[in-house]
């Protein structure tokens, strides 16, 4: 008996020690308010000590001198900081090779037989990306401040940032091994993995935004508009805000009153104009470039990657934590002017395939597929040289008869719509698909499709 009460002892000593070796340490608070408002922000400090040392920016270099001989009358095809005296431009030049590509180098952008060539797409991209950043310095200060941006505060080092969003493809809502699903959204990295409306990001920082702010003073069956799954939207954009900026939700709202503008700290209104300048820069900047992409760059939708709140901020309440990076670099303080999408190369020669999702029994597009008919239109638009290929599919449940004119109906209304969008009929062309059962029995979400080949 005494064996094995000593033998109790050291088995309870033990996990006593092995449970407070797994203890996490505690996290901070900072109050940002009156005490009993839950006005605090609640800090990780192993996670800060991790995202701190992910947010030392690089050292710049020394200034070059501004005399001499301006790049542009030295170098060929230069049609940005073309006034930068060589000396400068090379130094820019240097900087962007370490900021994205410090791997790869000049070549990642640049055919080194002949520099001034446009054969590579990154090279055109990289053009506009800086346009891009100078046009973030000079007309979107109510979000930057002077603190501004450069290169290096998206991409860290990397050819690709590691935080873009593309249009995401339907979820599977059917029956799992859990059970009925009922349409609910399964758990997503984009909302913090909750079972929130798994992309905000079409619904609120691409064109045609939907409202964010949503307060109703009716009830639901007296008129609302306000629905419960847009709530639920602007949940879950909230959600990829905060985990983006590394805060909770005090850092932009009084608890008070989440509504009330003239209670928040001044951070909502820098928010506010952040959105803003997300939507400019996915509109003006990415998705005019959609053509310039190889296929094997685009989303699952066919989108190009745009930006959101992480691709900047990457966990940190100020991206970089506000380090001033772009006032060592002040040709990206200037703001010479757009592009036109007109002066871009021709699209890659590459098919590009789309895929368009259909309800059960329907011919007509909802919701987030509407808006990739949308993109498809754009897409068409940008390249009059291009043709589309539309085949239209069902499932395998129903009358045969009645899916193979179903699925006819499906091509017809994306044909139909690239029509009225002024697309010239020589350019879009119908074909019967070689399989029209998209599986072998029952209702399968995947097989309601529409596919659109563009060359």
């Amino acid at each position: 008996m005494r064996a094995l009460s000593r033998a109790v002892l050291v088995g309870a000593v033990a996990a006593v020690t092995l449970l407070a070796g797994c203890e996490r340490p505690p996290v901070d608070a900072v109050q940002r308010g009156y005490r009993g408002t839950a006005m605090e922000l609640v800090y990780n400090p192993r996670t800060l000590a991790a995202q701190a040392e992910a947010n030392v920016p690089p050292a710049p270099t020394d200034p070059a001198p501004t005399e001499g001989p301006k790049a542009r009358d030295v170098y060929q095809n230069v049609k940005v900081l073309g006034d930068l005296s060589v000396a400068q431009f090379n130094r820019h030049m240097a900087a962007i090779t370490a900021w994205v590509s410090p791997q790869e180098g000049c070549t990642y952008c640049h055919n080194a037989q002949n520099f001034a060539d446009e054969s590579k797409y990154t090279k055109v991209v990289a053009r506009r990306m800086l346009q891009m950043t100078q046009n973030i310095n000079v007309n979107w200060k109510q979000h930057v401040a002077d603190t501004g941006v450069t290169c290096y505060t998206c991409h860290r080092g990397q050819p690709v940032p590691a935080q873009i969003w593309f249009t995401a493809a339907p979820q599977d809502k059917r029956s799992d091994f859990i059970g009925n699903l009922n349409a609910q959204n399964q758990p997503a990295p984009s909302v913090g993995l909750a079972t929130l409306p798994y992309d905000p990001f079409t619904q609120f920082l691409a064109s045609d935004p939907k409202p964010i702010r949503l307060i109703s003073d009716t009830a639901l069956p007296a008129g609302s508009r306000k629905s419960i799954q847009q709530t639920e939207y602007t949940y879950s954009l909230m959600v990829h805000m905060s985990t983006s900026l590394g805060v909770n939700c005090t850092y932009c709202h009084n608890s008070r009153s989440f509504a009330e503008w003239n209670q928040a700290p001044p951070q909502r209104a820098t928010a506010w104009h952040g959105i803003r300048m997300a939507r400019n820069l996915n509109d003006e900047y990415l998705t005019p470039l959609t053509p310039v992409f190889p296929a094997q760059r685009l989303g699952p939708t066919g989108d190009v990657a745009k930006v959101n709140c992480s691709t900047c901020h990457q966990g940190a309440y100020k991206p970089l934590y506000g380090a001033q990076m772009a006032k060592d670099y002040p040709e990206l303080l200037v703001y010479a002017g757009a592009v036109k999408t007109s002066a871009l190369p021709p699209p890659v020669a590459e098919a590009r395939r789309s895929v368009l999702y259909f309800d059960v029994g329907s011919p007509t597009l909802h919701g987030e597929q509407e808006k990739g008919l949308g993109q498809l239109v754009a897409t068409m638009s940008q390249n009059a040289s291009t043709k589309a290929t539309i085949s239209g599919y069902h499932s395998a449940a129903g009358n045969a008869d009645a899916n193979h004119e179903l699925a006819k109906q499906r091509a017809f209304t994306v044909r139909d719509s690239l029509l009225a969008a002024g697309i010239a009929e020589s350019r879009v062309i119908l074909q019967k698909p070689v399989q029209t059962q998209g599986n072998i029995a029952g209702e399968d979400p995947e097989a309601r499709r529409v596919e659109v080949t563009v060359r």
